[in-house]
């Protein structure tokens, strides 16, 4: 192990240096990169030569994570844009939100919640003050921004009504299993029925044709599960006060799942064109943002308000980011084992993304042929597995998580305190390119893992 070291010292640089953002560049259309088959990549011989790697210099200064969290930002970083006649006051607690006391009891007994975060306090009035007006919504993860649609949902509901009334779409089955975790905590005083659409594990498949007709008041899922769903005529869309797109500008941009969040939108539409539609997401570029905007006024022909945070200022703080230069994946293994999990020993959990499933096995078995205990998270894997080895994150069982990123949107882990670039997230089409809205110096975007301290992140 001490050749090991040496050998890391030697050839990777560990600059303490703040990972900038790249210059905006003219809009593209973006494709996804997570979970794809590796390919040939050039090496880039002047990466900086060695120096070490100074613990000391990670410290972070324990006064700055008092009330830094995005869940209470500025009120100048928010930017409400109300449309028509409606006014809106701000919510200072949730009785100012004429909530049903089983709604109150799960806010304040289940959640813990004491007052609306700045987030919450804004865009509650909006979501759910009548007439029931759409909402584009931009608030960063970690701003409380799922109780905001959750809550919506929940209070949208008559529960002597055993119809679906409240969908919401998320990108991958882990976000749409953790918003139901907490529209079930939220609502466990309610009696509201709730179901997730994702796909079925091997043991509990029922095929469509046989299942009963979804009775559920709320539904929680993907967009493939969902449109089979309504294509097989067992979920109906005719009583639907209210649909959700959790993670938005993935849901609607060109590399995600457009044709399906539009197809779903459509069926709506045909059924209810009174529906009220909420959109969140941590990020919107321009391109997404203008087609959101299009699609919610010509598509359901009603007004909508507007809520943006400017995310130049949401910066943390309580979280410190490094990028770490490498001549190549050796040297890249080497710096985390010998002097990155030197400071894991010291935090809680931690999570290294990486950018292809074959990366995810390479570095899997690097570290466990060493003796650390680490699990491994990839598209490629059976969904009870998937689900297996979230629950154990979740639950403390293991410290050290590999993910590609399929965890990158939405996953909140709060004792998540080291979080680690295997690979620098770049644009698909442009491999040269950084992707600055999957990690930022700017704050957290994409590969959000919220913790509730202290944290601190490497690119490598």
């Amino acid at each position: 192990m001490a050749d090991n070291a040496a050998t890391a010292t030697a050839s990777a640089s560990a600059t303490a240096t703040a990972l900038s953002l790249a210059e905006t560049k003219p809009v593209e259309i973006k494709r996804s990169w997570a979970d794809e088959a590796d390919e040939e990549q050039k090496v880039d011989d002047k990466s900086p030569t060695a120096t070490d790697i100074n613990l000391d210099s990670l410290a972070i200064d324990e006064t700055k994570k008092v009330h830094k969290f995005l869940d209470d930002p500025e009120d100048s970083n928010i930017k409400a844009v109300t449309a028509g006649d409606t006014m809106y006051a701000s919510a200072k607690s949730f009785e100012d939100l004429n909530l049903a006391p089983d709604l109150l009891k799960g806010l304040y007994v289940e959640m813990k919640f004491e007052r609306p975060s700045k987030i919450q306090a804004i865009s509650l009035p909006m979501i759910l003050t009548p007439p029931y007006k759409h909402l584009i919504a931009q608030a960063h993860n970690g701003s409380g921004k799922t109780t905001c649609f959750v809550l919506g949902m929940l209070s949208r509901v008559d529960p002597k009504v055993s119809v679906p009334q409240a969908l919401c779409i998320c990108p991958t089955r882990e976000l749409a299993i953790q918003n139901m975790e907490v529209l079930k905590k939220m609502g466990r005083y309610t009696g509201i029925t709730s179901e997730c659409a994702i796909p079925m594990d091997s043991t509990n498949y029922i095929p469509i044709s046989k299942r009963a007709p979804i009775t559920a008041q709320v539904v929680i899922g993907t967009p493939g599960t969902i449109n089979k769903w309504v294509t097989a005529r067992k979920l109906s869309m005719s009583y639907l006060k209210i649909l959700v797109f959790d993670e938005a500008d993935h849901m609607l941009a060109e590399s995600g799942f457009k044709d399906d969040s539009v197809r779903i939108m459509k069926a709506i539409v045909r059924s209810n064109p009174d529906c009220q539609v909420l959109l969140f997401s941590a990020t919107f570029d321009d391109a997404v943002r203008a087609f959101v905007s299009k699609i919610v006024k010509e598509l359901f022909r009603g007004d909508y308000n507007q809520m943006f945070v400017n995310k130049e200022e949401l910066s943390l703080e309580s979280v410190k980011q490094y990028k770490v230069r490498c001549p190549d994946e050796l040297a890249k293994i080497l710096v985390i084992k010998d002097r990155i999990f030197e400071l894991a020993q010291k935090v809680g959990q931690t999570i290294i993304f990486v950018r292809t499933r074959n990366s995810a096995s390479m570095l899997h078995k690097a570290l466990t042929d060493d003796g650390y205990e680490v699990t491994t998270i990839q598209g490629a894997l059976k969904q009870e597995d998937r689900d297996k080895i979230v629950k154990e994150f979740k639950d403390g069982l293991t410290q050290i998580l590999i993910s590609t990123d399929l965890l990158a949107r939405g996953f909140d882990q709060s004792q998540v305190n080291l979080v680690v670039n295997f690979d620098l997230p770049v644009k698909h089409d442009f491999p040269s390119e950084p992707d600055c809205e999957v990690v930022s110096a700017s704050g957290w975007q994409g590969r959000t893992i919220w913790p509730q301290g202290s944290c601190v992140q490497f690119v490598v």
